[in-house]
């Protein structure tokens, strides 16, 4: 019996699939924080500003490039970072303040 004999059986496949690429997400972004986190003590101890608008165009025009490659939406991968960026500079600003 094929997968497309056995629509259960697909999207048990298909799901278990999805299911893994989340937990991998979940770790990269763990990775992601904990090096920004890192960023974020730097600046603080230099007085650094949280943000940084000239990188975050800079990535945002990469991550759209990549995106665009990728086959996926640029404006979702935007989004994306932007949603990220913000959890980030908030970390970034609650560092400073604990200066």
């Amino acid at each position: 019996m094929t997968d497309e004999a056995d629509p259960t059986a697909t999207l048990r496949r298909l799901r278990g699939s999805i299911d893994n690429i989340d937990a991998a997400l979940i770790h990269l972004l763990a990775e992601r924080f904990k090096a920004t986190q890192q960023v974020g003590v730097l600046k603080a101890r230099h007085g650094m500003p949280a943000s940084d608008p000239s990188r975050e165009e800079q990535q945002i025009a990469r991550l759209r490039r990549l995106a665009e490659e990728a086959d996926l939406d640029p404006e979702f991968a935007e989004k994306w970072f932007n949603f990220v960026v913000a959890e980030v500079i908030r970390h970034h600003t609650a560092a400073a303040e604990s200066v």
